[in-house]
């Protein structure tokens, strides 16, 4: 591989472009080619020499490349962690950004030797319950300094590649146990009929097409009293009927003296048969399983099993989260879940009030899965993460040609909610133009996708989120107040963890043993001491900071005890009085001035040893946009 020449940063980063060919490239895809089409884009996007995702192999500790681009072409990968920088990723479940001089660190690596790798960068891939399953990496010749932006941009990558991955398993689980139903099904000794309200075959398994003489196709959809006689035929509608008053888990039934069937040739045997009911796609069927007295029971355990599996495999694919749980017996958080519980059986508009890192997401999820819609979809979107060029279009879905890349019509999340739940979380980033199209759907449930004409209806509840205060920006006439009342119908506050009393303790343990668990490790329980401390510290980061510093407690952990003293922050030096909060117009006075003088020490310059940009510790880019912003001149 040729040398190629040092660069100093990153190459510039169209992040809308980059975004929407996230959206737009990947979405069509699945599988293989969704990987592909991704590596691709990561290594286009960041200009890097290769990119690869994978999938983690735990029982040989190794990897497998699901799709790897490099110099312009795919290839075949697959090797042990160990001696890599990936083993860091997957070992420490982070990210990890090797600037240069990777291959000095891991001489033992023999890709990065033969490649002439000098810069790494990695993430890794977890399922709904934080396990690893993979990881999303480039490399490059040249070193890669650190960039927020592309960091941003390359989680986002991540993301995506993860989502897949989880869905890609969850359907491979679904397929095998699909694959030994229908092995158990198609060889069975005893005949397996399925049959609809009205005495009609769906599936026959080859042991009842055998038994009647019937083609293994020609079965389906023939009346099947036509093989009964008259009496059997009334006896067998009656057990249906009787199954369908029955309650859940009652659901089958031994039929008493079995049938009298005919074969096609209108031969007579006698059966002895069992019969169940189930809901399947919002119908009601029925499978008949003639066979010997001894084989009944294992025969009819095997199916219902199975039968169940497949369908929480269904549930997984529909649904590739964790749901989690909420713990606290604290009397603020009795409260709001005694409110969650009273509004989620109803169809009312909540608004969850909370400071980060209290879990807000949770408490819709929760809302979500107590109420009537909790089997339809419940999707979120986090409103101050999406680029405000594209929100329009994630919220309400583009036609084709909308706009610039727009190459196919997309659904937004608005008409995937339909019938189930949104979750808005930090909705006081919805930009004021946009507010406006958002109270209609609130109002009439009404909206029209970008570049589009025609009105979509939908039936969505909305649970919106937010930690700023929209009263303030009411006023400041950036949200609007009609806005405003119809999402605050229903306002459910979540209290800060300083609030919560001991909830801290029943927190620390169960995250002491949620991480203890995943590292394989067994610590002593945490002591009164521990909880003091716990308790003294006074949380800004709420639950999440609680989740943290558990988990590096437990990382760093010695002789079976958890290590508080190296996770928790340092006290902070106690101060006169609360400080004052600073409004956006005071920043921006302090962030001029603080601009101004840098330009004045460096007599102008901006860029280059001893410039503006230098001295305040930012790159010039960052210096100059925000300069322009501000309206700042060099004299």
């Amino acid at each position: 591989m040729a040398a190629t020449p040092e660069r100093e940063s990153f190459p510039a980063i169209d992040e809308d472009a980059a975004l929407r060919s996230i959206l737009e490239v990947t979405a069509p895809e699945t599988g293989t080619r969704f990987f592909e089409t991704l590596v691709r884009s990561v290594a286009r996007a960041l200009g890097t020499t290769g990119a690869w995702v994978t999938e983690y192999l735990p029982e040989n500790r190794r990897l497998r490349a699901l799709a790897f681009w490099l110099d312009g072409r795919f290839i075949e990968w697959e090797q042990a962690i160990d001696g890599t920088p990936c083993e860091v990723v997957i070992q420490e479940q982070r990210l990890v950004h090797i600037p240069e001089r990777v291959s000095l660190l891991y001489p033992g690596d023999p890709g990065l030797q033969k490649n002439n790798i000098s810069s790494y960068l990695g993430v890794p891939l977890k399922d709904a319950a934080d396990a690893i399953i993979g990881h999303l990496a480039v490399v490059d010749t040249r070193p890669l300094p650190r960039d927020e932006r592309a960091l941003s941009l390359f989680r986002i990558f991540a993301d995506r590649a993860a989502a897949e991955l989880r869905r890609v398993r969850a359907e491979r689980g679904l397929r095998e146990r699909e694959e030994k139903l229908a092995r158990i099904f198609g060889g069975a000794m005893d005949g397996v009929i399925e049959l609809d309200r009205d005495l009609r075959i769906e599936q026959v398994n080859p042991a009842a097409a055998k038994a009647f003489g019937w083609r293994p196709d020609g079965a389906v959809r023939l009346p099947f009293d036509r093989h009964l006689d008259p009496a059997d035929a009334v006896k067998l509608r009656s057990l249906m009927a009787e199954l369908d008053a029955k309650p859940t888990g009652e659901s089958s039934t031994w039929i008493a003296g079995g049938l009298s069937s005919r074969r096609s040739d209108g031969t007579a045997f006698p059966a002895e048969a069992t019969l169940s009911s189930y809901e399947s796609g919002g119908r009601r069927r029925y499978t008949l399983i003639l066979r010997s007295v001894q084989d009944r029971l294992e025969s009819e355990r095997k199916i219902a099993s199975l039968t169940a599996e497949t369908e929480v495999l269904r549930g997984e694919i529909r649904e590739l989260r964790d749901l989690g749980e909420i713990l606290g017996s604290s009397p603020p958080m009795v409260r709001m879940l005694d409110d969650l519980r009273q509004v989620a059986a109803t169809n009312a508009t909540v608004l969850i009030l909370g400071e980060t890192g209290t879990g807000k997401e949770l408490v819709a999820r929760a809302l979500h899965d107590l109420s009537p819609r909790k089997s339809k979809p419940l999707i979120k979107v986090n409103c101050g993460a999406i680029p405000v060029a594209l929100i329009e279009s994630e919220l309400f879905g583009h036609e084709k040609g909308a706009f610039t890349g727009a190459t196919g019509r997309r659904e937004g999340r608005f008409a995937m909610a339909d019938g189930g739940t949104i979750f808005l979380d930090e909705v006081g980033e919805i930009p004021p133009d946009l507010q406006v199209k958002l109270l209609r759907v609130l109002q009439e449930g009404e909206f029209e996708a970008v570049g589009g004409d025609r009105t979509r209806s939908v039936d969505v509840r909305v649970v919106a989120a937010t930690n700023r205060d929209l009263e303030s920006m009411i006023r400041e006439g950036t949200f609007r107040q009609d806005l405003y009342y119809r999402l605050n119908v229903f306002p459910l506050r979540v209290p800060p963890l300083r609030e919560r009393g001991d909830d801290v303790e029943v927190l620390a343990q169960a995250f002491a043993g949620r991480f203890s668990a995943r590292l394989g490790r067994t610590l002593a329980p945490l002591s009164s001491e521990d909880f003091a401390k716990l308790r003294r510290y006074e949380w800004p980061g709420n639950v999440r900071e609680l989740q943290n510093v558990i988990e590096r407690a437990v990382i760093t952990a010695r002789e079976g005890r958890l290590s508080l003293d190296r996770s928790l922050p340092e006290p902070q030096a106690a101060s006169s009085g609360p400080a004052r909060i600073l409004t956006a117009a005071e920043l921006e006075v302090l962030e001029r001035r603080s601009i101004e003088g840098a330009l004045d020490e460096a007599d102008g310059k901006v860029s280059g040893p001893g410039g503006a940009a230098e001295r305040l510790g930012v790159p010039a880019s960052t210096l100059s946009s925000r300069m322009k912003a501000l309206g700042i001149r060099r004299e």
